[in-house]
């Protein structure tokens, strides 16, 4: 059964217009010479790493401070790891997505409204993409201070875009995200590629391009 009554789409940034950031931060962890999984580990259950992460995410501290306290995080659990440019060498394996670019082109084309929706991370997160041309509407967790699954971010971006929650669907690849969206009546896709997306969009919620 179709939902028909959405018409608005928030979208994701790393993971959803890039390639995959759990793949890239799993690479790094290799190139450290121990196990792959450390750093999305310690990101995902070690507190002082979750504790770094949420305020830089939140614009508390600043790439420097993180890299500086994640550096030590790491080295803590047996790395070998400079905290200098430590977030451009995580990120280092993500490429764009250029045909979940072309999904975005093609709702704006068809009058579909787009909010990005991004938890930031480090420095050059965004380089390669002008993200004016990408969406209505940019929300970066940094700027309004809050960082997704919190239900405020999605609603800072449905406000800005002038739609009701129950009119958008969030597009992410972390499951999480879309239960924050949830909360607020925003419908969800999982992403996992773009021709996925497209489909899901059409077939569930009767969005096209």
């Amino acid at each position: 059964m179709t939902d028909e009554s959405r018409s608005a789409v928030l979208v994701d940034f790393g993971g959803v217009i890039t390639s995959s950031v759990l793949r890239a931060f799993t690479d790094f962890g290799a190139s450290l010479g121990g196990d792959p999984r450390l750093p999305l580990e310690l990101l995902r259950r070690d507190q002082p790493s979750r504790a770094l992460l949420a305020d830089h995410e939140c614009g508390r501290i600043d790439t420097e401070a993180f890299e500086r306290g994640f550096a030590e995080r790491l080295r803590a659990h047996g790395a070998d790891v400079s905290a200098e440019g430590l977030t451009a060498r995580m990120q280092a394996g993500i490429s764009i997505d250029r045909d979940m670019l072309a999904l975005l082109d093609d709702l704006r084309a068809a009058g579909r409204p787009v909010a990005l929706v991004s938890n930031s991370f480090g420095t050059g997160t965004y380089d390669g993409v002008e993200l004016a041309a990408v969406a209505d509407v940019i929300v970066i967790s940094a700027d309004v201070g809050i960082r997704k699954p919190s239900r405020r971010i999605y609603a800072i971006a449905c406000e800005r875009l002038g739609v009701d929650p129950g009119e958008a669907v969030m597009i992410d690849d972390l499951q999480q995200n879309l239960d924050g969206a949830a909360r607020i009546g925003i419908g969800g896709v999982l992403h996992t590629s773009a021709a996925d997306t497209r489909r899901q969009l059409a077939e569930r919620f009767g969005i096209t391009a």
